[in-house]
């Protein structure tokens, strides 16, 4: 074993021995050349992880400059100085891993650090329901585009979770290309094409909005719901929040003074929900519970409400109301906006939305008020026998 500066001319003078001979890099460490007995010569990089001594091939003299070799060997030991093994990505690269044993990996790499809790949430339940049972023991390498739109047209029948499974299969899939684990523009999903999907615009009328607010009442009057249950349902109509910032809403959210919920986090981050009189006066009535920081509070101990659906069920059947989602409550608050002649910026900013398109649903309801105020000029020029 000797130590040199690896040139050009110190690898082609190189001479095989009885053994494996390795020179390494003076400038380099880790950096190195194996010249075989046989006078192969391979640029190789040697580490450390833990207590462990790996060594990673870089590639045959010849496919590879001495310089760009180095190039390659700086990669690695980048890599390792950020907790990354080489060794270990290459042997899983060359194994070949099912999908079940990557997709831990990228729950890890990915899905704990870069994108919120829920999404993760989203993410595990299409891989468990849909992905597992129908590739669990397939190598990721051995997915195929017919794969993905088998697996899209046996969906099509729910077309909106069809779409979004093929969309987390999609950063998935460009995950594994970043990361060595299928050969770069091998998409599987990149020539599947969505189904159109059918716009759901329900809001409630004045009639059925009266008839949930009797029902409400009802239910707390009679115990039908808690009384958790019933405020959490009042302040998504009031405010036109999204369910998780209402169920999930801290106290230390709320402020009073201003008028304001201050949400650190949301679907689109930082969001500022205006309050108005009813829905402070709901905020003031609601019990605080001693070692409870949540607003809206549930049966564990110390836990937000989990689980509004179930009084939702009961509270609509009373309202007669059974094609209502929750998050048509969201729906309703924007169209009485659109419809009380709040201009669409408006109505984006006071739900949150970061995409102009999104308000966009709510654009024939805003030209209502437009059509009240051009025919009453209508009618007053034609008081003057224009």
């Amino acid at each position: 074993m000797s130590t040199h500066r690896l040139t050009k001319r110190i690898v082609d003078a190189a001479k095989p021995g009885e053994k494996d001979v390795y020179i390494w890099d003076a400038d380099l460490k880790g950096f190195g050349l194996k010249v075989t007995p046989k006078g192969r010569k391979v640029y190789i990089v040697q580490y450390r992880i833990g207590k462990r001594s790996r060594r990673v091939t870089i590639a045959v003299h010849g496919t590879l400059t001495t310089e760009e070799a180095r190039q390659s060997a700086k990669v690695s030991l980048g890599q390792v100085s950020t907790g990354i093994d080489p060794a270990h990505e290459r042997d899983i690269a060359r194994t070949g891993h099912n999908i079940e044993e990557l997709f831990k990996l990228f729950e890890d790499s990915y899905l704990n650090i870069r994108v919120k809790s829920q999404t993760a949430k989203d993410y595990r339940r299409v891989f468990e329901h849909y992905i597992f049972p129908r590739f669990k023991h397939v190598t990721v390498r051995d997915i195929t585009k017919q794969d993905m739109l088998r697996l899209h047209h046996d969906m099509r029948m729910t077309p909106y979770r069809a779409n979004r499974t093929r969309a987390k299969m999609s950063k998935f899939f460009n995950w594994c290309e970043e990361h060595g684990y299928r050969d770069d523009y091998t998409n599987p999903t990149r020539h599947v094409k969505k189904y159109k999907e059918e716009a759901r615009h329900r809001y409630l009328s004045s009639e059925e909005q009266k008839r949930l607010g009797d029902a409400l009442n009802q239910a707390e009057v009679e115990g039908i719901a808690s009384s958790y249950a019933v405020d959490a349902i009042r302040l998504l109509s009031l405010t036109g929040a999204r369910l998780r910032e209402i169920t999930h809403l801290k106290w230390d959210y709320v402020n009073f003074e201003k008028g304001t919920l201050d949400l650190p986090d949301s679907k689109t981050g930082h969001k500022t929900i205006y309050l108005n009189a009813a829905a402070k006066d709901i905020l003031a009535k609601i019990v605080r519970q001693a070692n409870n920081p949540y607003v809206i509070c549930g049966i564990v101990e110390g836990g937000p409400l989990v689980n509004l659906q179930k009084p939702w069920s009961r509270i609509r059947a009373l309202a007669r109301l059974e094609d209502v989602r929750m998050h048509d409550l969201r729906h309703t608050f924007a169209s009485v906006a659109a419809m009380g002649g709040m201009s669409l910026p408006m109505i984006g900013a006071l739900l949150g939305h970061s995409q102009p398109q999104t308000t966009a649903r709510y654009a024939h309801l805003a030209a209502d008020p437009l059509r009240e105020a051009v025919e009453k000029i209508g009618q007053k020029m034609m008081e003057q026998n224009i």
